[in-house]
């Protein structure tokens, strides 16, 4: 047997004296493409960048990579992304994407990519990853799965001989999970090795071996035909105590609309983002709001959030109140609870998770007050609802990435908003997370007689209150009832 392309010998990692990683030993043979599942919280992300000597760690990693003609040797594509303005800084604030002159600020997908395109001629990355309609889009109002896109393009015109990717498909619409199941086939025949960190249901056919990860220990690995994909197990029963706790301290709200659009159009320069748009959501209805990336849902909700300043230039009411009429844009906040994979990037990474969870009562990002007593046990509250109580003092980014977005997720239910803005919330949690946050929005929205708006490109993460969807494409919204 030739020699081993990289040995991981008794690999273990700690933060803040607590364990990641415990004792990892793999062998990665020539010829073979790894994925890496496990629960949320389980390690696969640092044993991901473990791999790509991104984190320090006790035992050995030892690559021992043949000699050819790839210009880079490892490289690691993250979940999230992460960039710079035209000052070479990251002071970017959340409303800055719908601002069209302060997102001129940040460079195009033209200026990242180009050095890349001019130093490997003959490469098609860009049109086999369907980035050519927005080469000309400065990078902060790419969509998530846009930025997904961009970010494979960069690593594969570096020409890698090993390409770890971390959750690849997340964000990603459905076609474009299917593009990408065709590319990673692809690349692996081009002879660049993969590691894939993925859930167990997005394996793509060139993969040979699957590893699991358990509490920061590799549990089992062999080869994929020999690993069958298990189902979750039971979620967890609803403290339906603290829910009736919560029930019994709700404010009543009055409004008949929660959205009301008439003839709204948004665009930017000469490009239609949102095209005629007419969309009643009426007080206790349950949306989902679907449509390929890029086809302007974040756009469409910042409206709603009162993110976009177009709102203004556009016929718009939020709770029977036209926008523009008097009332602030913090009058509007403090009745939406709203969660979203862009909003994650902009929390300071040493803030605790309560913390985070209580800067939703005052719709800031970071907590700036001192909270009562009262609100303390709001908090408390939904910690426990959310099952994080074992984490809620840690620092948000030491997280798992599944354990950051439960903690976003009861940032956003933290003052039991009338309207919930959910933007693919169950990115990163694993198959019983996803059921028990079901069953949680169901519960709500049927106790408090919640509105909601419920974004998704996996039609399984979909709440079974759902009773009205929306679709976009192209800029055009088609509305039907379930």
């Amino acid at each position: 047997m030739s020699a081993a392309l990289v040995e991981l010998t008794d690999v273990s990692v700690s933060f803040n004296n607590i364990d990641i990683l415990k004792n990892i030993h793999l062998t990665i043979q020539p010829g073979e493409q790894w994925a890496i599942v496990g629960k949320s919280g389980s390690g696969k992300t640092t044993l991901a960048h473990a791999l790509a000597g991104r984190v320090f760690h006790q035992g050995t990693v030892a690559w021992h990579l043949p000699h050819h003609s790839h210009a880079n040797r490892i490289l690691l594509i993250e979940q999230q992304h992460h960039f710079k303005n035209r000052s070479n800084t990251s002071d970017f604030y959340y409303q800055q994407r719908y601002n069209a002159s302060d997102s001129e600020d940040t460079v195009t997908v033209q200026e990242v990519l180009q050095p890349l395109i001019n130093a490997a001629p003959g490469k098609n990355w860009v049109e086999q990853l369907h980035l050519t309609h927005v080469l000309q889009e400065p990078l902060i109002q790419l969509s998530n799965g846009e930025n997904k896109r961009l970010q494979l393009a960069k690593a594969l015109f570096l020409d890698p001989a090993v390409l770890i990717m971390d959750n690849p498909f997340t964000g990603l619409d459905v076609e474009g999970r299917q593009t990408l199941h065709r590319l990673i086939d692809s690349i692996v025949a081009s002879g660049i090795t993969i590691v894939l960190i993925t859930p167990p249901q997005e394996l793509p056919g060139c993969m040979t071996h699957v590893a699991v990860l358990e509490d920061g220990r590799l549990v089992k690995t062999g080869k994929k035909q020999e690993w069958p994909i298990q189902s979750a197990g039971a979620a967890p029963a609803l403290p339906t105590g603290t829910i009736n706790k919560l029930k019994a301290a709700a404010e009543s709200n009055h409004f008949t609309n929660a959205v009301k659009m008439v003839n709204v159009t948004i665009q930017y320069g000469g490009k239609v983002i949102l095209n005629n748009i007419h969309w009643e959501v009426k007080k206790g209805e349950c949306w989902s709001i679907s449509g390929p990336n890029g086809a302007g849902k974040s756009t469409l909700l910042s409206l709603v959030t009162a993110d976009n300043p177009q709102a203004y230039a556009n016929e718009l009411y939020l709770f029977d109140k036209r926008r523009g009429s008097g009332e602030s844009i913090w009058d509007i906040k403090r009745r939406i609870g709203f969660v979203s994979p862009e909003l994650h990037l902009y929390f300071d990474r040493g803030t605790s998770c309560f913390d985070v969870i209580a800067s939703g009562l005052f719709d800031t990002i970071g907590l700036f007050k001192i909270i009562s007593t009262a609100q303390q046990e709001q908090v408390k509250a939904w910690i426990e609802l959310l099952q994080l109580q074992q984490v809620q003092h840690r620092p948000l980014f030491q997280l798992s990435l599944g354990q950051q977005r439960m903690v976003l997720l009861a940032r956003a239910l933290v003052k039991n908003p009338p309207l919930l803005i959910l933007d693919e919330p169950c990115q990163g949690l694993d198959e019983e997370q996803i059921a028990y946050f079901k069953q949680l929005i169901d519960q709500l929205c049927e106790t408090f007689n919640t509105t909601l708006l419920y974004v998704s490109h996996y039609s399984k993460d979909l709440p079974s209150c759902i009773s009205h969807a929306a679709v976009l494409n192209n800029g055009d919204l088609k509305v039907n009832k379930l």
